[in-house]
This record gives structure tokens, C-alpha cells and sequence, in this order.
């Protein structure tokens, strides 16, 4: 059975690996998979350009649907 992991611990690692922590010391050290470590990299690292992660990209992608669609609602009425 795969463990969960909660998001703010998500983070704290992503947070320790931008700080300069290996991956292969946070294996060790909190028992993760590499695999889950790379994946939380690449949803919560933010971007060096726009600031924002993946995670906080798909959520703004998914409110500016939501808009657009309710927009598209209140043209029609």
C-alpha cells in the first residue's frame, strides 16, 4: 500500500531540495522514493521566471476556465 503524503510535507522537501539538499539524502533521511522526490519537484518547484509552480499554474488554468465559461454564460443572457 503506497503512503500518503500531505501536501505541506510535499513542500518541506521540495523547499529542502531548492535549499541545496540532495535527493539522495532525502531518500535516506525521510524514507521517499526518488521517484516521488522528482515528481514533487517538478509540481511544486516554482519557476524561475514566473514564480508560480505547476501546481499553482493548473489551479490558475482551471479558475481562468471557470471565468471564461461563466462569461460566455452571462453573454448569452
Amino acid at each position: 500500500m503506497a503512503k500518503k503524503y500531505d501536501i505541506d510535507f510535499k513542500k518541506m522537501i521540495v523547499s529542502l531540495y531548492q535549499n541545496g539538499e540532495k535527493v539522495k539524502d532525502l531518500t535516506s533521511e525521510y524514507g521517499i522514493s526518488d521517484k516521488n522526490i522528482y515528481a514533487w519537484i517538478k509540481r511544486y518547484a516554482e519557476d524561475k521566471q514566473t514564480g508560480i509552480s505547476q501546481d499553482e499554474y493548473l489551479k490558475l488554468k482551471k479558475n481562468y476556465q471557470k471565468i471564461q465559461e461563466e462569461d460566455e454564460i452571462l453573454k448569452k443572457s
